[in-house]
C-alpha cells in the first residue's frame, strides 16, 4: 500500500497509449489526469495534483455541457 510513484510510472504509460488511441477532448483522457490527481494528493504534491485536475477540467469542459454533475465530482 502507498505505492504512490509506482502508481505515477503506470498512470504515465496509460496517459501515452491514451493520447495516442482517443482524440484529445475524450472523456477517458479527463480520467486519465484524475488518475494523477488523486495520486499526486495523497503524496502530498498539491501544486502538480492541482495541475492535473485543471488538465482533466479543460477536457471536461470540452466534452459536457456546464451544468453536468462531472464537474462536482472533479473538484470534490
Amino acid at each position: 500500500m502507498g505505492e504512490y510513484s509506482k502508481a505515477l510510472e503506470y498512470y504515465e504509460k496509460d496517459l501515452e497509449i491514451t493520447k495516442k488511441a482517443l482524440p484529445p477532448t475524450h472523456p477517458d483522457l479527463a480520467g486519465s489526469y484524475l488518475c494523477f490527481a488523486a495520486c499526486y494528493e495523497k503524496m502530498g504534491d498539491y501544486t502538480a495534483a492541482l495541475k492535473a485536475l485543471k488538465n482533466a477540467n479543460k477536457i471536461q469542459e470540452k466534452t459536457f455541457q456546464e451544468n453536468n454533475q462531472v464537474f462536482g465530482l472533479t473538484f470534490s
